[in-house]
């Protein structure tokens, strides 16, 4: 079993909500119609027996743009608790950016240096639960999931889901690894973490 001496002192697992815990169901803030992506629910079943913070690390533009209100979340917050300790495991927290530079709403409209693929969701996150993000990990569904990882210092996976369409590669955007989805980068992070430590990494780098 790992232990904080082989996952770093408060190693957290930063998990993009939309596309990669969720499926991708764009706007929706109905705790009734969220459902897992594949993959999802064996994921968070590994996770609950292993030492790592699970944190939700989620882009909410929908506010800046007028779908819904930012109280609306609270709800989705409270069923994602509920979601996660189905499967045996801990949500220890969650972080939205409600932001949008090209948004409508007054003081939501606005560029910030919360939003994916900004780093200051993890950053914020670090602070609030003392987390080391040099041992930590995000998964996420496109490359601006990963640029915000790499800027804050985690590892980074990236899933082959069919999400990223744009592919603006750069050194900053190039995840660590890739896997098909949330169970599979599970099994990737909790094998590289007993094998290795916390040390450098061997997973292999290579274009999507």
């Amino acid at each position: 079993m790992l232990t904080r001496s082989t996952t770093g002192q408060n190693a957290a697992v930063f998990i993009d909500k939309d596309g990669t815990l969720l499926e991708d169901e764009p706007y929706n803030v109905d705790p009734q119609r969220m459902r897992f992506a594949r993959g999802a629910r064996e994921a968070l079943s590994e996770f609950a027996c292993c030492p790592f913070k699970l944190i939700i690390i989620s882009n909410q533009s929908g506010v800046a743009h007028g779908r819904f209100e930012i109280g609306a979340l609270d709800a989705v917050e409270a069923r994602l608790h509920d979601m996660f300790a189905s499967c045996g495991a801990t949500l220890d927290g969650v972080y939205w950016c409600p932001h949008h530079p090209d948004g409508s709403v007054a003081g939501y409209a606005q560029a910030c240096d919360c939003r994916k693929p900004g780093a200051g969701m993890l950053l914020r996150a670090a602070r609030e639960h003392d987390i080391n993000l040099h041992s930590s990990w995000l998964v996420g569904d496109i490359l601006d999931d990963v640029e915000a990882g790499n800027v804050a210092g985690c590892r980074t996976i990236l899933l082959e889901n069919g999400h990223e369409t744009v592919w603006r590669r750069t050194r900053v955007r190039m995840p660590t690894a890739y896997a098909p989805d949330l169970h599979r980068a599970a099994l990737m992070i909790l094998q590289y973490q007993e094998h290795c430590g916390g040390g450098d990494s061997d997973l292999s780098r290579r274009p999507a």
